[in-house]
């Protein structure tokens, strides 16, 4: 599915499956290649390597007989953006070259087509590949030495400086003497075809944008970050496999290298704030949990405010239950405080309080993370969702499904995908919760595959969570079975260019309050339910 966190809608799939009579259910996007794949990797998890072994050749057969259908439909006509904007009229001979160009680089991008989920914009990385890396191993686990050092070699033709599937190979090797000669092993011709074919096009394509006079920039097809993630690929050191066993590869997929240094542990800034666990005690990466970042009378004065001014749907597209339909969703921005609070219907003072406290929260957030630029305000958000009474009973979906703050979760896949309509600019966020007095509700961390909890955290007055945007820190909220849940949602940026414009306003009418000359005709404040 391309929209794997809409709630509603896999609840709807489940009550489908539940109906009197069966009902098959069939996805008309997907590629059966990429099912087998995906069908291969689920059992190679399992342990369950026969059946891995299976499905993932199952993949390559289909892998590569899409391969084929892909090259016959670029052979139709084209029309590339790219080179609509020539500086020459082409002639003749240029038109054809041009024409042929053209033709070769969709060929080129087979890989990238063939590599990409149904909904998606980005392939998974490494896709091709990471088949090869699976095979080998499993075939080690069941015995076939032979086959586990072919599917070796064939990775290795992709990435010959491959440290432990270089190990790896030689370790069959010396498995495989005394009863055959491993030279005689060789990468599948299948896979040495493709790849001979891929560079040829790319040194086609090069040598054609230096003549015809356009750019290309070759992408990297086969980016070693798509890495298996598996509990076995560890240094045989600390490995459940024997010493001399095959040394694997890394135990988590590296996530791609970040544009900045990673640090935590800064500051406070603040006496009374309390440091509670940092991300190795919270079994992640840039988590922190804080406590009595706000006093008691600080958490019941903001939800006086809060009653008084959250409209339900708020920050939502007006739905009163975007995530669930067991609960009501209300919210409210800074902005919408302020003017509540200017024009007499909330206190002024606790429509400030509203601004202050998220304004503390910011700048704890960016010395804690050591952040070496201005942290901005994305969005700021206070939001309450109430358990629907009548609704509760046999319960089994979340308050806020599984997934990452600026980029789109795909569980089967491991993949992150940072791309619209995710928030890509966002880079750090935070959770100042407002109270205790409610049943379920608690914050949760998980693994990428949106099942596996790392950690849960208990929301209380004062408690905030903050942790980084990305596809390391998946969460989520479980049911609100019953009370109201109320906290300040905080998503911050460290691109200027997307800081929020309530925000920036709010920033005004402060700076405006504290010069006491403001008047009623000054504050030009248009108030959006969201950005």
């Amino acid at each position: 599915m391309a929209n794997p966190e809409h709630m509603e809608i896999q609840q709807d799939i489940e009550n489908y499956k539940t109906t009197a009579g069966k009902v098959s259910l069939v996805d008309r996007e997907a590629k059966q290649h990429m099912e087998d794949y995906s069908a291969g990797v689920r059992h190679y998890d399992k342990e369950e390597y026969e059946l891995a072994i299976d499905f993932l050749e199952r993949a390559l057969k289909g892998y590569y007989s899409e391969d084929e259908d892909c090259q016959i439909m670029c052979e139709g006509p084209q029309r590339f953006e790219e080179h609509e904007y020539l500086e020459y009229k082409a002639g003749l001979y240029e038109a054809i070259a041009d024409h042929y160009m053209q033709v070769l680089a969709c060929k080129h991008d087979c890989v990238r087509e063939l590599a990409t989920r149904s909904g998606r914009i980005s392939p998974i990385e490494n896709f091709l590949p990471l088949h090869y890396d699976y095979l080998q191993f499993a075939y080690y686990r069941v015995g076939d030495y032979v086959k586990a050092l072919e599917c070796a070699k064939s990775y290795l033709l992709f990435h010959p400086d491959d440290e432990d599937v270089l190990e790896n190979a030689s370790y069959y090797e010396g498995l495989l003497e005394g009863t055959m000669d491993p030279d005689t092993v060789k990468p599948r011709k299948e896979a040495k075809t493709l790849l001979r074919r891929h560079k040829l096009e790319s040194h086609l394509l090069q040598v054609a944008a230096a003549g015809l006079g356009y750019t290309y920039t070759e992408p990297n097809y086969w980016n070693r970050y798509g890495a298996r993630q598996d509990e076995h690929s560890v240094p045989s050191s600390i490995s459940s496999e024997p010493e001399d066993g095959p040394r694997l590869s890394l135990a988590k997929k590296p996530m791609p290298k970040p544009d900045r240094e990673l640090k935590e542990g800064g500051p406070l800034l603040y006496s009374d704030v309390k440091f509670v666990y940092n991300s190795q005690q919270l079994n992640g990466t840039q988590r922190v949990l804080l406590d009595n970042v706000i006093s008691e009378e600080q958490c019941r004065e903001l939800h006086r405010v809060a009653s008084g001014i959250m409209l339900a749907g708020d920050g939502y597209r007006g739905k009163t239950s975007p995530h669930t339909p067991n609960e009501r969703f209300e919210g409210a921005t800074v902005l919408k405080a302020l003017k509540y609070g200017y024009e007499g219907r909330v206190p002024l003072k606790s429509a400030r309080l509203f601004y202050d406290i998220s304004e503390k929260a910011r700048r704890i957030v960016e010395s804690y993370f050591m952040l070496n630029s201005t942290l901005y305000f994305s969005y700021t958000h206070l939001v309450c969702r109430t358990a629907l009474s009548g609704q509760q009973e046999r319960r089994n979906d979340l308050s806020h499904p599984i997934h990452a703050d600026n980029c789109l979760l795909d569980p089967e896949a491991n993949e992150c995908w940072k791309e619209p309509p995710a928030y890509t600019f966002r880079d750090y966020s935070a959770l100042l919760y407002m109270n205790a007095d409610f049943e379920g509700g608690e914050f949760i961390f998980t693994e990428m595959d949106a099942k596996t909890v790392t950690a849960s955290i208990k929301p209380k007055c004062g408690r905030m969570i903050s942790f980084s945007s990305g596809g390391e820190n998946p969460h989520g909220v479980k049911a609100v079975t019953k009370g109201q849940r109320c906290a300040v949602a905080l998503w911050f940026t460290l691109d200027p260019l997307y800081r929020e414009l309530e925000r920036i306003q709010a920033d005004e009418v402060i700076a405006m309050l504290d010069q006491e000359h403001l008047g009623p005709n000054e504050m030009n404040i248009n108030p959006k339910d969201e950005l």
